[in-house]
């Protein structure tokens, strides 16, 4: 008996540390980095927020526009000329972009129809337009001519060719870098009287990256206990199941390697979920497999002890042989050798029959099968093959057609009912008979074998499907039977869910005046 808890695993004896790692389970890492990717691949999703972004930024160019509409409006209608030709102000102009009040958050640039600019939001609120400083010079060096800001200089580029596109009348709205390398949410509206473009009117939006930076800074708390709960349900899926299963196969190891024939895992065993059916399955499959073998060693010593009589028997009759001239007695001795060897030829073919029997019945699947023509078939070749001194089999049951069906496999079944009947022709008087009637009521079959013979002693009703069984009454021939054919008819019967027993059958005077076997299995309706 090999049990996980009676000796000391490495297991146990590990530090904390080596418990809650999965050193050695391949299924507990990979549980690990399953979660842990699945995990890495929302974080990293949320904090990139591309349809967030594309979302706000949409909704932030909409908002320009909407503002940038009714600011150009109000100034076509409040700071332009028509006569002689249609004109910006640009002084009246300044004046209404300093009477509105904008966000702090936006920049609103006013350009006359050349692309100069006339008015400025950052000016009119008293804003300081940030540019980054120029490089440090070191003592004694000259100033350069004209120091030059590559970032600046995109960003100039990019704002001139919105204003070219809008002095053209177009709609310009989209996203551009500013003057400080940052992103800008920019949009340029043409104002125009009749068709002629006065100027542009340019709103720019630079607070998308920082609105995406709060929130991202809003998803740290989320995301820390996320991968706080991914780590927590990580190791407990290890600890209840990898780690389980390792132990499991680490106690069939040693299983393995003590030669044991059981396993013993009562921590887990008393689990009620999926790993302690699995430890239950473990255990009450040792416990079988062990069963199996101690039968298996029960069963050799058995024919063992079987085959030495009918060998002790011969090896006398041929020592005396040689002693023994011609006469009745060395024809007595022959004939002892004759029976002695038919007897061992019997031994050996039940033998053989029961050693194959657990093979037979796990290898063929079982299948619908007619007990009427079963046995209908058997007491025909019994009746073909009938010598005039032998017994005989009658056999009764339903009506012609109908049909008794069982689940099955038609050769073990077939070889349960030759067995009881050879058993029954073995105790009946010559010429006699043996009855076997089939039934079917309640949804169980019934198949009886009755006989003529001086019955079963009533201590031994049970016994009789012993292994090896062969006490006979006297009168009987001895060495007709090996004692394996009711204990092989019993190993099927219970193979297919069935029971067989033993009984006496009274006479009027209350004698026994044969035996039966009955046999019931479970119906198969078809």
């Amino acid at each position: 008996m090999a049990s996980d808890t009676a000796t000391a695993s490495p297991e146990t004896e590990a530090p904390a540390r080596r418990r809650l790692w999965p050193q050695g389970s391949r299924l507990g890492r990979l549980i690990i980095a399953l979660n842990f990717l699945g995990l890495a691949i929302l974080v990293i999703g949320a904090l990139t927020l591309n349809e967030m972004r594309r979302g706000l930024v949409n909704a932030r160019i909409e908002s320009l526009i909407t503002q940038g509409e009714w600011v150009a409006r109000l100034i076509d209608e409040a700071a332009t000329v028509g006569e002689p030709e249609p004109a910006l102000q640009p002084q009246r102009a300044a004046q209404l972009l300093q009477l509105l009040h904008l966000p702090r958050s936006q920049r609103v640039r006013l350009f006359d129809k050349d692309g100069r600019l006339i008015a400025d939001s950052y000016n009119v609120a008293d804003r300081v337009d940030r540019k980054p400083l120029p490089p440090a010079r070191k003592p004694g060096q000259k100033p350069p001519a004209a120091e030059r800001n590559p970032t600046a200089e995109r960003a100039a580029r990019a704002l001139k060719i919105e204003l070219d596109a809008a002095l053209r009348g177009e709609q310009v709205k989209g996203r551009r870098i500013g003057e400080g390398g940052e992103q800008l949410v920019s949009v340029s509206l043409p104002i125009q009287r009749v068709r002629a473009v006065l100027g542009v009117l340019t709103l720019e939006a630079g607070d998308v990256d920082t609105i995406i930076a709060a929130e991202r800074a809003a998803l740290i708390p989320f995301i820390l206990i996320a991968l706080g709960v991914t780590t927590l349900s990580s190791f407990l899926i290890y600890a209840l199941v990898a780690r389980p299963v390792l132990r499991l196969a680490r106690a069939a190891d040693r299983v393995q390697q003590a030669r044991a024939r059981s396993i013993s895992m009562p921590d887990l065993a008393g689990r009620q979920d999926e790993i302690g059916d699995l430890t239950r399955s473990l255990e009450q499959m040792t416990d079988s497999l062990s069963e199996r073998m101690d039968a298996i060693e029960r069963f050799a010593a058995d024919v063992a002890h079987e085959i030495r009589n009918p060998l002790t028997s011969i090896r006398s009759a041929v020592e005396t042989l040689d002693l023994v001239g011609d006469g009745p007695a060395r024809a007595r001795l022959t004939g002892i050798l004759k029976q002695d060897v038919g007897r061992l030829d019997r031994l050996v073919t039940d033998i053989a029959n029961a050693s194959r029997l657990d093979a037979e019945l796990s290898r063929d699947e079982p299948r619908r099968i007619d007990l009427v023509r079963l046995i209908g078939d058997i007491g025909q070749v019994y009746a073909a093959s009938l010598r005039p001194t032998e017994p005989t089999v009658r056999i009764t049951g339903p009506a012609d057609g109908e049909t008794l069906l069982v689940a099955g496999r038609e050769g073990p079944l077939g070889q349960v009912f030759r067995n009881l009947i050879d058993n029954a022709r073995s105790f009946s008087a010559p010429g006699g008979e043996v009855r076997v009637n089939l039934t079917g009521t309640r949804g169980r079959i019934e198949v009886t074998v009755e006989d003529d013979g001086p019955g079963i002693p009533p201590d031994n009703l049970e016994t009789v499907f012993e292994r090896f069984y062969t006490s006979r009454p006297k009168g009987t021939a001895f060495g007709g039977n090996s004692g394996l054919g009711l204990s092989i008819a019993r190993q099927i019967i219970e193979a297919h869910g069935g029971d067989i027993r033993a009984e006496n059958r009274p006479g009027p005077d209350g004698g026994v005046v044969g035996a039966r076997f009955i046999v019931r299995l479970p119906e198969r309706g078809g």
